[in-house]
This record gives C-alpha cells, sequence and structure tokens, in this order.
C-alpha cells in the first residue's frame, strides 16, 4: 500500500529547501526502539538525534530545566520529535505538553507520537494536544516514508 502522494517523489526530494537534510529527535526507553527509528530515518536520509527519556529529550530541544528558551543560540534546529508514548518518568503525552505549550519556537515542530498499544482515547488525547500525528509499534520503512512526506510538504 503505497501513499501516492509520495510514491513518485524524485530523491532530489529528500533535501529540504535549505540543501539540509532533515533533523529527527527520537525519543524511546527502549534502546532496541530507538535503534530501529533511528536506522530507518537515516535510511530516509534523516539526520537522526536520540534521547532515551522525556527530560533529555527537552535538554536536546534547550527546553530543560535552567535552559529556558536559549534556542536561539542551538546549532541545529529539530525538524521533527518522534516520541514513545509509554516511557517511566515523563511520558509521550507529557513531552508532547511541554514542547507545545512552553516554547513559541518548539511549537511549530511537528510531533509524532508511537506506541505498541492501540489505545483509541490515549490516541485522541495527544492528536488534540496537537500530535502530528501517532503510529503504532514497530514503526516500518513505509510508515517513515509516510512521515517524511508529511515534513516536505509541511515545509513548502
Amino acid at each position: 500500500m503505497m501513499d501516492s502522494t509520495c510514491a513518485h517523489s524524485s530523491s532530489s526530494a529528500k533535501v529540504m529547501e535549505n540543501g539540509e537534510q532533515p533533523h529527527v529527535l527520537a525519543v524511546d526507553d527502549s534502546l532496541a526502539d530507538r535503534k530501529l527509528i533511528e536506522k530507518l530515518l537515516k535510511n530516509s536520509s534523516c539526520k537522526v538525534t536520540t534521547a532515551e527519556n522525556g527530560p533529555r529529550a527537552l535538554e536536546v530541544l534547550g527546553l530543560g530545566d535552567g535552559q529556558h528558551n536559549n534556542l536561539e543560540g542551538r546549532i541545529s534546529k529539530v525538524n521533527l520529535i518522534i516520541t514513545d508514548y509509554c516511557m517511566p518518568g515523563m511520558t509521550g503525552y507529557e513531552l508532547l505538553k511541554k514542547v507545545k505549550q512552553e516554547s513559541s519556537i518548539m511549537k511549530e515542530v511537528p510531533v509524532v507520537v508511537v506506541s505498541s498499544e492501540n489505545v483509541p482515547t490515549r490516541i485522541n488525547k495527544c492528536l488534540e494536544e496537537g500530535a502530528q500525528m501517532f503510529m503504532l509499534k514497530p514503526l516500518k520503512q513505509s510508515d517513515v516514508k509516510k512521515l517524511r512526506c508529511q515534513l516536505m510538504n509541511r515545509r513548502s
């Protein structure tokens, strides 16, 4: 099942208009899942940064405790955040809320929540809070291609 909007995109579409690879932050407490997401994203020509939990992800984004909104000084901007829903300490939902509420700069960055559990109330909660998409694990290359397309379409 191919997504027709992107099936015919040329390889030149892999590069964003400023000539850079899209930068994706992948957040998951499972090392195996982080490695899988990283591999799929790199196969789709994305630059990947991984974080093992919500607080670490906030640090990467410049939103950690004591570093509020110093994002202007950050070298690499994140174009997409993919986060697991179930993580100890801070869930993907809580991370989503923090990103969307605490930073006007980060509010524009699409957040995709992934989970191994298909719970409609959880999915709706995330989408209402501003998630771009909710996907079920395990992610496949076709899922990443769909994300890649969405990312390109958002920027044009």
